[in-house]
């Protein structure tokens, strides 16, 4: 074991165990009536708007779960399903899906439906996040692990673990090529 591997370790094994909170503990639902000053263009929703929103909701989660303030590092797999119109009522449902020492994966779906119609919601968008919580320095610091609930929240733990692969192994990828050309006297 390297020098590092067994600081690490030794950290980890320093810092007490904090128990783990079920994904409902920190489940959440934000709901936003668009408006003309949402729009776009072509007279649709401003994706950038619905971003914002998930982002927010994303935010809202990771900080109830970690229980402080937690930053957004990254945001995954932005789908955008169908446009959503002046006059929907958005509902952005978001959970924690998975947890690292100081990270989380946070799972969010978009919903729209018609502000004075009761038609059921239909999903217009999804996105994956992934959160750091920080210390007041700015530092990460440790989250309690996600405890899935149902065998859905199992499935997204599951996937998020898969996600969580990919991500590392492209920035490592991408560290490796830049690594590589600068070595061979390219500058980026």
């Amino acid at each position: 074991m390297t020098d590092q591997a067994e600081q690490a370790s030794a950290a980890r094994s320093a810092t007490p165990e904090i128990p783990g909170k079920p994904t409902s503990a920190s489940r959440t639902t934000l709901s936003h009536i668009m408006t003309h000053g949402d729009t776009n263009l072509l007279g649709t929703v401003h994706g950038g708007v619905i971003m914002k929103l998930v982002d927010d909701a994303a935010g809202a989660v990771a900080g109830r779960h970690s229980g402080g303030p937690a930053v957004t590092a990254s945001m995954d797999e932005m789908a955008f399903l169908e446009p959503v119109r002046v006059g929907d009522l958005v509902h952005v449902k978001a959970q924690v899906n998975w947890t690292g020492r100081s990270s989380m994966e946070v799972g969010v779906r978009v919903l729209a439906e018609r502000w004075n119609e009761s038609t059921p919601a239909t999903q217009v968008g999804s996105a994956y996040l992934v959160f750091a919580a920080v210390d007041a320095d700015g530092k990460p610091r440790t989250v309690p692990p996600v405890l899935p609930e149902t065998e859905k929240d199992k499935r997204r733990y599951q996937e998020a673990q898969i996600r969580r692969t990919h991500r590392l192994a492209r920035r490592r990828a991408i560290m490796e090529l830049r690594e590589r050309r600068v070595a061979e006297g390219y500058e980026d």
